[in-house]
């Protein structure tokens, strides 16, 4: 008997994390696999940061501290968003949570009631959808499509409003795609949320600082003033960082929002760690040199990745703009036949097969609710994934 709530009976689990354990299960049965399925770098945390951590320690810095962030660190956000974005916020309009998740979440409890709609384009990272639910809301997904970058047109967005919706949700650059958006992109869209006064927007910025070429980042907020004070602007030190476990999220938003999200985390996890919390404020205060150092890596490996894949019979691979995920549709494969006689029927079909005959472990698009495509996170080592796209192309031409 199953005591499961009706609320988490519809949340799925995360296709990332299932099939990043079916990798490890594989490996530990002696198997030569690659796992492209976890966006995380694989640089380590830099020195200076550790060092920050290490000293907070020996400081005796291990007590509660606020539940939604230290002074400290709500300075060197306010710091960073005045900085990097044009963003003034005073620290009352910071929120500091255990990781990015967490501040949606807490945002989305604060303010959904039963029936206001979530409006989330696809593809989308998987736990969007699934925290809209867990929070009463109903998720509404916006396809769209590779020819469009994978990015939400303006008229698609403005079909998908209704008199229920209460966020809408934009992350660029994308998880899983890549792609991000240019003020001019972000101009047109801001255009229609200016026609519907009473919806809430959320920006996921946690790849900001991962965009490649002459890409310029900009955030919503900043390139239309009059969303600024119904805008929750999230970002964190995961990613650019290479923070992932330190869990540490941030947002800036109106005043009344941020104070309703410490009213949730007040009654869930309370403070985020004390440690990550003085790391984070020498991320952001300290040097950023290590950064564009990164980028450059990445970039090479998305240049590497997506030559490859578009060297895979019946595969297509755009170029994306930022975080270091590719997106690559494999509709050309759809109805072959793996030399095992078993049909790729859709996307989860040829990321079986492919785990199954060449030890590669990818996400398909369905997890991110759009096919037939699927992801792959560069964040490897580039032999790793020459190796790794080596497979792809033998197995791709292995089906008839």
């Amino acid at each position: 008997m199953s005591n499961v709530s009706e609320a988490l009976k519809r949340v799925k689990p995360s296709a990332t994390m299932a099939m990043s354990a079916k990798a490890r299960a594989l490996k530990a049965a002696g198997r030569d696999c690659i796992a492209l399925s976890q966006g995380e770098p694989d640089f380590d945390t830099p020195d200076n940061i550790k060092a920050a951590a290490i000293k907070a320690i020996q400081d005796g810095k291990t007590k509660y501290t606020d539940v939604d962030g230290i002074p400290e660190l709500k300075d060197a956000i306010v710091g960073k968003f005045k900085r990097e974005n044009g963003l003034e916020y005073k620290r009352t309009q910071i929120n500091v949570s255990p990781g990015g998740k967490p501040v949606i979440f807490n945002a989305w409890k604060a303010t959904l009631n039963p029936g206001d709609e979530v409006v989330i384009p696809a593809p989308y990272w998987v736990s969007y959808p699934d925290m809209a639910l867990m929070c009463g809301g109903t998720p509404v997904v916006v396809d769209t499509t590779l020819e469009d970058s994978f990015k939400v047109r303006p008229d698609a967005l403005r079909k998908a409003m209704t008199a229920k919706t209460k966020w809408v949700l934009l992350n660029s650059p994308s998880n899983p795609s890549g792609a991000a958006y240019t003020a001019a992109e972000l101009k047109a869209i801001a255009a229609v949320l200016l026609d519907f006064p009473n919806v809430l927007i959320i920006t996921d910025d946690m790849y900001e600082h991962l965009t490649y070429g002459e890409f310029e980042f900009t955030t919503i907020a900043q390139v239309e003033p009059r969303l600024y004070d119904r805008t929750l602007t999230m970002n964190g030190v995961s990613k650019a960082y290479s923070m992932t476990g330190w869990r540490i999220g941030y947002a800036g938003g109106p005043e009344w929002l941020i104070k309703a999200m410490s009213n949730v985390m007040g009654q869930t996890t309370s403070n985020p760690c004390s440690i990550s919390q003085w790391a984070a404020v020498e991320a952001l205060n300290g040097t950023q040199d290590f950064i564009p150092k990164n980028k450059k890596l990445f970039q090479g490996r998305r240049d590497l990745v997506v030559s490859m894949l578009n060297q895979a019979q019946g595969l297509k691979c755009p170029t994306p703009e930022g975080a270091f995920y590719v997106y690559p549709s494999c509709a050309g494969l759809i109805g072959k036949k793996a030399p095992n006689g078993k049909v790729i029927e859709n996307d989860e079909a040829f990321a079986i097969e492919l785990l199954e005959a060449e030890g590669v472990a990818l996400v398909h698009g369905g997890a991110f609710g759009l096919s037939p495509n699927f992801r792959i996170s560069y964040a490897t080592a580039t032999e790793c994934l020459e190796d790794a796209c080596q497979r792809i192309q033998r197995f791709c031409g292995s089906l008839s």
